[in-house]
């Protein structure tokens, strides 16, 4: 029953705060079915890695390496934004901000956020999986738009008009995909869509349908995962949710749709061969890289800036995909992991700056470290960790894929993903050490930090710094075989 509780404690926690007002209430629901789910996310981890694939309901719901990860890695962030919401929304709410009707929203939309994005990774069925897609594109729509501003609107209507065109083309692709599988299904038509059905069969679909299949699914994920240049709804998005929800679409739910590209990419790579899906994911993950790179360095926006990362690390998730063989694969599952693991600080100590200065433009905004000492601090080192600086594990997985551009003899791809890193490292390194390092305004003082958003940071801090010391092995041997199944490697 892991796999059935997975999804829907968070669905049912979302439903039964629906008649729900106490705040207290609501708080203390939502951070009870996160804990749930992250200790059952651990508790499907020990068992995939004990027994390899697990599945409830005849197959119907599937778990294996990959889905494990990304299962655990959205339970991570979910927990963390859950700890980091409480004092978050109290302080937005002090403020007035938001009301108790707003309140109300997040703590029941949040859940079930957060159900929708468990569906992606545990339902073995590639149209189902679609479908869960959909299903967080329409709760987080309304997180978007959550403070009812004309910029929230204008964001969650950019957000709905692009990702509703992304998602369309990418159940086009699933239709084409089935399609081509068809023929040589046989007994298994009624279960045809499986993803552990159609790996066995890929070799033998028609190539010309999966080839459009792949084209239309990249797009289309591609979309929801913010690749260039479908990428226009994120800074506006990420910029006007409330942070806890920002964390979740950039720590969170880009591992969903980096995951659905994943799979179908191992499926184009076992009929046509390596070289169509392989080429096509480089050329949108570099491209991707250089579109973030200019913007990171002219950003006034720190919330937009975290975007732009975004952006740049769905870049080099399906970079190092594309570039294949088994350190791409390798590096594209490491990448993900260390991302999800390291962005949730980075939002939370960007969230903290804006609700104490008032607002989220640098040139507001100066001497953090002296007025929020915690903040600050571990401000510069989420920036050092997402920006790939060793010994922050980030740096192995941007390493890793770079090896395997070379390794493929991608020279000029990788030559371009190492001037992309370098450009919005610098660009990182030059406004966080403003914002954090300058001197205050005149008459700032040092502020107590909220236990809460204290709490939730450090929560994230810790394994951000002992992953980049120490990469336990039963994670890495999840990583490992993750790796092995996007990779077709024996």
């Amino acid at each position: 029953m892991i796999l059935t509780l997975l999804v829907l404690v968070p669905l049912l926690t979302g439903l039964v705060c629906w008649p729900l007002r106490h705040r207290a209430v609501l708080e203390r629901l939502n951070l009870l079915a996160f804990a749930l789910i992250a200790a059952l996310a651990l508790w499907l981890g020990a068992e995939v890695y004990a027994r390899g694939a697990v599945e409830a309901f005849g197959g119907f719901l599937r778990a294996d390496a990959l889905s494990a990860l990304v299962t655990g890695l959205t339970a991570f962030v979910a927990l963390a934004c859950g700890v980091y919401a409480v004092g978050y929304l109290r302080e937005e709410e002090r403020a007035g901000k938001i009301n108790e009707r707003l309140l109300h929203r997040y703590y029941v939309l949040t859940p079930i956020f957060v159900g929708a994005m468990m569906a992606v990774p545990l339902v073995n069925n590639l149209g189902l999986m679609w479908v869960a897609i959909e299903s967080t594109t329409l709760a987080s729509v309304l997180l978007v738009r959550f403070y009812n501003q004309k910029s929230s609107l204008e964001a969650a209507w950019k957000y709905i008009v692009i990702g509703s065109a992304g998602i369309a083309l990418a159940l086009f692709g699933t239709v084409l995909l089935y399609f081509s599988a068809v023929q040589v299904l046989g007994e298994h038509t009624e279960n045809g869509l499986n993803w552990s059905v159609l790996i066995n069969v890929a070799d033998k679909c028609q190539p010309a349908a999966m080839r459009l299949a792949f084209v239309m699914v990249l797009v289309g994920y591609g979309t929801k995962a913010g690749l260039a240049p479908m990428h226009t709804w994120k800074p506006d998005a990420y910029a006007e949710a409330p942070v806890p929800s920002a964390a979740l679409l950039g720590a969170a739910f880009i591992n969903c749709a980096i995951y659905g590209i994943m799979r179908f990419s191992a499926l184009a790579a076992k009929c046509l061969g390596p070289d169509f899906s392989g080429n096509l994911l480089v050329i949108f993950g570099v491209a991707s890289i250089l579109v973030a790179a200019p913007f990171v360095l002219v950003q006034r926006n720190f919330r937009r800036l975290l975007a732009y990362s975004s952006i740049d690390h769905a870049g080099i998730m399906v970079a190092a995909l594309g570039f294949g063989g088994k350190l791409g694969a390798l590096g594209a599952v490491l990448h993900m992991v260390f991302h999800a693991v390291a962005k949730p600080l980075l939002f939370f100590c960007a969230g903290n700056v804006q609700q104490q200065f008032g607002s989220p433009y640098f040139r507001k905004v100066t001497g953090v470290i002296h007025v929020l000492p915690w903040t600050g601090g571990l401000f510069l080192i989420a920036t050092f960790a997402v920006t790939g600086v060793p010994p922050f594990s980030l740096f192995q997985s941007e390493l890793t894929t770079l090896s395997a551009g070379f390794a493929a003899d991608r020279d000029w791809p990788a030559v371009l993903i190492v001037i992309g890193i370098v450009i919005i490292f610098a660009g990182f390194l030059m406004h966080m050490s403003k914002l954090n390092l300058g001197q205050p305004a005149p008459g700032a003082i040092r502020s107590v930090e909220c236990p809460w958003k204290l709490g939730a940071m450090l929560f994230v801090a810790v394994p951000v710094i002992v992953l980049g010391l120490a990469l336990p092995t039963p994670l890495y041997d999840l990583i490992h075989r993750a790796a092995q199944t996007i990779g077709n490697i024996p």
